[in-house]
């Protein structure tokens, strides 16, 4: 028998079969057909079950979870797994370091090897060298410390300052050199965070008051001093212990030798910076 319309009919049951695969009446009988005795269904016989053997264990659904070991609590999932952020390397981060001390200290000297012998770019910054860019109408304070040498240092501080924030703007590192006093946190230390930045970081070089003495014997031009303003200023110095800043005994190192130091010091400064 043919339909004009509609779907075609099932195929014929058979006992002890179930509906064909992929087939249901519902949606294949959303209404009467012509000619077709109206009622409910003849419900088939369920198949009978054939209980089998147990599963292999190879055959084992791949997510099942594994045993796990006595003790251990897995993680969350997503969460991620707690370990110690790597340290930085102070060889190649991008930094600015306040290297402070006394004339003849050797300061300038560490400072200009240090940058030279970086892997990362690294300027330079010499307070002196900056102050000494004024030709006329220099202020040299060995004849005397007075308004005009006090303006210059300042004006000085702060175009290294200035100088020191452009380069790391460009990710080239600072090193500074600078005589800063512990007395004065104001315009010394302070004065220098406010020009640079708050992840300035300083370190003092303090060698003993015999080396002090003896390198600046060696030095020319305005920057040695008497030996009477080298041990005032040294005896300043001294109130860098107990600060909390690191401090650099070089009395027994070279130059490469305090360099290597400066390393180490700046490594922990990094990890645990300093309290100033």
């Amino acid at each position: 028998m043919q339909h004009a319309v509609g779907s075609p009919l099932p195929p014929p049951h058979q006992p002890g079969h179930g509906p064909a695969p992929g087939w249901s009446p519902a949606a294949h009988h959303p209404g009467p057909h012509p000619g077709v005795p109206q009622g409910p269904l003849p419900v088939p016989p369920a198949a009978p079950a054939h209980p089998g053997p147990p599963p292999h264990p190879a055959q084992a659904p791949a997510h099942a979870p594994a045993p796990e070991a006595p003790g251990h609590v897995p993680p969350p999932a997503g969460a991620p797994v707690p370990g110690a952020p790597p340290a930085p390397d102070p060889a190649t981060t991008t930094l600015a370091v306040l290297l402070i001390g006394p004339a003849g200290a050797g300061k300038t000297s560490v400072a200009k090897y240090w940058a030279d012998h970086r892997r990362a770019p690294t300027a330079h910054i010499s307070l002196d060298d900056v102050r000494e860019w004024v030709r006329s109408g220099f202020a040299d304070p060995q004849a005397g410390w007075n308004d005009n040498s006090e303006a210059q240092y300042r004006l000085a501080r702060r175009t290294c300052g200035f100088a020191a924030r452009n380069f790391l703007a460009n990710g080239i590192s600072c090193i500074l050199d600078d005589a800063v006093f512990p007395d004065r946190p104001v315009v010394g230390l302070g004065g220098w965070k406010r020009h640079v930045g708050p992840g300035l970081l300083p370190v003092v070089i303090l060698p003993g008051l015999d080396i002090v003495l003896e390198r600046n014997a060696e030095r020319t031009g305005n920057r040695r001093l008497t030996d009477e303003e080298v041990a005032r200023i040294h005896g300043r110095m001294a109130g860098w212990y107990g600060s909390g800043l690191p401090i650099i005994d070089n009395s027994q190192l070279d130059i490469p030798e305090t360099a290597r130091v400066l390393d180490e010091v700046l490594a922990r400064s990094l990890a645990s910076p300093p309290k100033w």
